[in-house]
């Protein structure tokens, strides 16, 4: 129930974004007695979770990935599927009466003009102030190709990942993945179980593979508890877990790494969760070649001089948070493009000015998002009463 015995300040708090992060916020903000307003660029809720192709499941556990203050359903199993997990996002809207105005985006935050807070540029020439804003446009937010020489002159079909939706297009065809973090190991094994003729999928940097669960213990909990350890007393438990539960597939192409897998994830970089990969590798299925150093017309050059000319390449190589247009003039942002300050600390020369989900825990990102919701708005509360 939303404490109303606050009065609302004249001006909302706008959370810019309608994702898990936006909506957590917004709610917790409302529990506080804080008038949130979200700001949606697309139609509905959710947007970049509606945008995922077809077969995604959560790598996190249902109970460990809901939001505050509403289960997700049993019915949706342990690992949450998109479908599912979009109509919880939408049902969350409901429950907690949000306030989400749609179809506007803000190109641009600016200091307003009597230093009083921030003032936003909105679509249709909206001119928002508010002494508090929350960005919440998320982690995967701006698809990332890069730049291979060649890449202007190649003939072949080349996508981004997160134009991918099902195998369908794919039957009988010679497929290129390339990048080996969750997601491209789960297109490529769901390719290879799918019907296409050939599955590569280039690797630069070996990635830890754990199983999702080993003896229904999820991985996301092991995370949790590898959070509390020491980085080196962490790699241990992990490197002897790993050993025990996951096969050696140097002879296929996909060694065990050399890094530790908590020192790595603390770097940012998650595990991949085995959602077939392993068999498929073993089995052949998905073939473990070097990675992309060029293209040529309709040829990929490998990083060993091999030249491959698959039907199409699939690049999963991940996002950026694309935040310079926003507020990159701002001075808030580190030399990757990610925010300074995170949660409910804001950078020195932006008070005020609030960032969420621009990480990717090893503990789960929708947990995270939770918890970072439920800080934020007690920083906000405490500085509007």
């Amino acid at each position: 129930m939303t404490d109303r015995s606050h009065p609302h300040p004249a001006a909302p708090v706008y959370v810019i974004g309608g994702g898990p992060g936006g909506l957590a916020t917004a709610a917790a903000l409302g529990e506080r007695g804080v008038r949130a307003v979200v700001l949606e660029r697309s139609d509905a809720v959710g947007a970049s979770w509606r945008a995922h192709y077809d077969h995604l499941r959560l790598h996190t556990t249902r109970r460990l990935s809901a939001l505050p203050g509403l289960p997700i359903p049993r019915k949706c199993g342990r690992w949450v599927a998109r479908d599912d997990l979009v109509r919880y996002l939408e049902r969350y809207a409901e429950r907690h009466e949000l306030d989400i105005v749609t179809g506007v985006e803000v190109s641009r935050v600016d200091r307003a003009p009597d230093d009083s807070g921030w003032l936003l540029h909105a679509t249709g020439g909206r001119r928002l102030t508010s002494p508090t804003v929350i960005v919440a446009t998320g982690y995967n937010h701006t698809p990332r190709l890069p730049d291979w020489p060649g890449h202007e002159s190649y003939t072949g079909e080349l996508i981004h990942a997160a134009e991918y939706r099902n195998p369908a297009r794919y039957q009988d065809r010679d497929v290129l993945v390339v990048g080996a973090g969750n997601t491209g190991t789960e297109i490529a094994t769901e390719l290879a179980d799918s019907g296409a003729a050939r599955v590569r999928l280039a690797v630069r940097t070996v990635p830890h593979v754990v199983r999702r669960s080993t003896v229904g213990w999820p991985a996301q909990r092991a995370g949790l508890l590898a959070r509390r350890l020491p980085p080196r007393t962490a790699d241990r438990a992990a490197r002897t877990l790993v050993k025990a539960s996951v096969p050696d597939l140097s002879a296929h192409g996909l060694p065990r790494p050399d890094t530790g897998l908590c020192t790595r994830a603390r770097q940012g970089s998650i595990p991949v969760q085995d959602a077939g990969l392993l068999s498929a590798v073993k089995t052949g299925r998905v073939e473990i070649v070097p990675a992309v150093t060029a293209l040529e017309d309709e040829k990929v050059v490998l990083d060993d001089g091999t030249r491959i000319a698959p039907d199409a390449v699939i690049a999963a190589i991940g996002y950026r948070p694309g935040l310079e247009g926003l507020v990159g003039h701002l001075g808030v942002l580190d030399e990757r493009g990610h925010p300074l300050a995170h949660g409910p600390r804001t950078a020195t020369r932006a008070p005020g000015l609030h960032f969420t989900g621009y990480a990717n825990p090893i503990s789960g990102m929708l947990r995270e998002l939770g918890m970072d919701a439920q800080r934020i708005a007690k920083a906000v509360a405490r500085r509007t009463s």
